[in-house]
């Protein structure tokens, strides 16, 4: 099975590192490209992912990656095998949010990666530790400034996707940590139950990066969910 997997804010594609190597010794063909490369837009980077990856695939979206899965889903659902999203969800971004996107961005044009770091550290990684704290705050650290505020543009304008969601005609699995301060239990539960054929699970002790934060268990999750689908 070809697999796409899509990276995180303020990550790239080294999030996946530990997926990589599972999933190819699994003997699927996974893909992870750096998205800010791609373009500026959830509808751009879906159209790199669709011309980048021939025939079905299953999509695999962490946070702003699940944003991007969920564009493929309504740019191209007979593409999309599967679906899986890591600390996602399908609401467009709520007004509440808008002050917080518009942070994010003067942190970035003043100062650079480092500002988004210290804005997202302790709202959107609180309970990252140790070694796993440090490996991605290094990859938070090495981004351009230019694609950041291009993702969190594209983050803010994004268009609804709950229809999307409850039109989806292949299987759904959402992950998310019970410590997750942007998507909680409930609302990861919610969105699986408004899929046809949607399952949630929810990863004790870890936060908005349960496949970073708990790579053994999720890869195993994630081998089962593709299993059938091959």
């Amino acid at each position: 099975m070809k697999v796409a997997l899509l990276h995180a804010l303020p990550l790239d594609e080294r999030m996946w590192e530990s997926q990589l190597d599972a999933l190819s010794a699994a003997g699927h063909e996974p893909a992870a490209p750096r998205l800010y490369e791609l373009g500026s837009s959830m509808d751009e980077w879906a159209r790199a992912i669709l011309d980048r990856v021939e025939g079905r695939f299953a999509a695999v979206g962490a946070s702003m990656g699940g944003y991007v899965a969920l564009a493929i889903a309504r740019r191209a659902p007979e593409r999309l095998a599967g679906l899986v999203l890591v600390g996602s969800r399908a609401e467009a971004d709520a007004p509440e949010r808008r002050p917080t996107r518009e942070r994010w961005l003067q942190a970035v044009a003043a100062d650079g990666a480092e500002g988004l770091w210290r804005e997202m550290h302790q709202t959107v990684f609180p309970g990252l530790r140790g070694q796993t704290l440090e490996r991605v705050r290094a990859m938070a650290l090495g981004q351009d400034p230019e694609g950041l505020a291009q993702a969190i543009t594209a983050i803010r304008d994004r268009d609804d996707a709950q229809n999307v969601v409850a039109s989806l005609a292949c299987p759904l699995l959402v992950a998310a940590g019970d410590g997750d301060p942007l998507v909680s239990p409930e609302v990861a539960r919610r969105l699986a139950a408004s899929a046809a054929e949607g399952r949630a699970e929810i990863f004790e002790g870890a936060g908005h990066l349960p496949s970073v934060e708990q790579p053994d268990r999720f890869e195993r999750l994630l081998l089962d969910f593709l299993a059938p689908l091959s």
